[in-house]
């Protein structure tokens, strides 16, 4: 018989099946580099109740190579095409921000944790603040290496997994492991935004309370938080979802994001949901055909309006820097960028020490018609 997973603690919070659901301002990028707009999404993410504000750490030519295309929902979003690493580097959290911000979400009650979107460097730079947990987005769930670097500093580890398969799931939470760290969240989630309620599929929450020994959580990109608080009383410990002072507002994610006030009816509404499914149908106004769209299929795989972001959201092993024929591959002129056209990640440290066998100039997608 299967035993429950241990409760993981996230600063003086405990996250788990006993305790009340964990709740996360997702900020991300909606401060739109600004400075201000940080401290008042850190306000008013504690003035709505979340237990956490999370926001994400990272320089844009860490995250993509120069080549990056933006993803359709982001070109609709802002209204024009970019290139994804310009798109980007207007919304770095800047680094001599984070002393500041930090101390503003203790003065406000509320945890400050932060996506390392940037790769190990941005996994260092957390550590640096001692940030008490990692949170991983859907496009990381296959960078294998950063996870178990990440893994090995202790800390609660939470991995979303839009656009996978259970495969890939359990590949992720058994590297974790392996680095010697059982703290572990998986977020069912669905990278579309905003997700439409036939593509919520909560089943699959319960496919992974039954295949993976972890802590379960759901990521919610819908409209509205029906299906917040149905994951809830489903068993999902920690909800997260896209927080914006206003919708209005340009950049990427606001449209698919949570006004404050309605985050804050959320929030009540989490906290106070009866543990009882049918009793929450009727609560949220939902009908049973409603809660069925919602409930879906417990199967994990990538979903129709997933395929599009997959290559522009998943990460490939890179060059760093120019690489002449002859040198051998290294983790100094090697790293791990978007777009996911290229290698895998998990073979990252399978190629170091092969030889290239032509030149590769930097940013370039290692292929294996490089070095066999």
């Amino acid at each position: 018989m299967k035993t429950e997973p241990r409760a993981l603690k996230i600063g003086d919070r405990l996250v788990g099946k006993e305790h009340p659901v964990f709740v996360i301002a997702e900020a991300g990028v909606n401060h739109n580099g600004s400075f201000d707009l940080a401290l008042k999404l850190i306000d008013a993410a504690s003035d709505a109740g979340a237990d956490a504000v999370k926001f994400q750490t990272f320089r844009a030519e860490q995250v993509v190579t120069s080549a990056g295309k933006m993803a359709d929902y982001q070109k609709r979003n802002i209204g024009k095409e970019d290139s994804q690493v310009e798109m980007l580097r207007r919304l770095e959290l800047k680094e001599d921000w984070y002393p500041a911000l930090i101390k503003r979400a203790k003065e406000k009650g509320i945890i400050f944790i932060s996506t390392p979107h940037g790769g190990m460097e941005s996994v260092d730079l957390l550590q640096h603040y001692d940030v008490p947990a990692f949170k991983f987005g859907s496009g990381d769930l296959t960078n294998l290496p950063l996870l178990e670097y990440a893994a090995k500093f202790g800390k609660p580890m939470l991995i979303s997994t839009g656009m996978s398969n259970l495969e890939e799931v359990k590949e992720a939470v058994e590297a974790i492991k392996k680095a010697g760290n059982d703290q572990i969240l998986v977020f069912h989630c669905t990278t579309d935004y905003p997700c439409a309620p036939e593509f919520v599929n909560l089943r699959t929450m319960q496919t992974f309370m039954k295949e993976l020994r972890t802590v379960i959580g759901y990521s919610d990109h819908t409209v509205g938080y029906q299906a917040s608080a149905l994951a809830a009383v489903l068993g999902a410990c920690m909800i997260e979802k896209h927080f914006t002072l206003d919708r209005n507002m340009s950049g990427p994610d606001h449209v698919a994001s949570t006004q404050p006030g309605e985050f804050k009816e959320m929030v009540s509404v989490l906290k106070k949901m009866p543990k009882d499914f049918e009793k929450t149908i009727q609560v949220m106004g939902m009908t049973s055909e409603d809660a069925e769209i919602l409930m879906g299929s417990p199967e994990k795989k990538p979903l129709l309006p997933e395929l599009q972001y997959m290559s522009v959201a998943r990460k490939s092993v890179v060059a760093s820097r120019d690489i002449k024929a002859g040198e051998k591959f290294s983790v100094e002129n090697l790293t791990i960028k978007r777009p996911g056209t290229g290698m895998q990640p998990k073979h990252f440290y399978k190629i170091v020490g092969a030889v290239a066998k032509a030149d590769i100039q930097k940013d370039e997608l290692i292929k294996t018609e490089h070095f066999t």
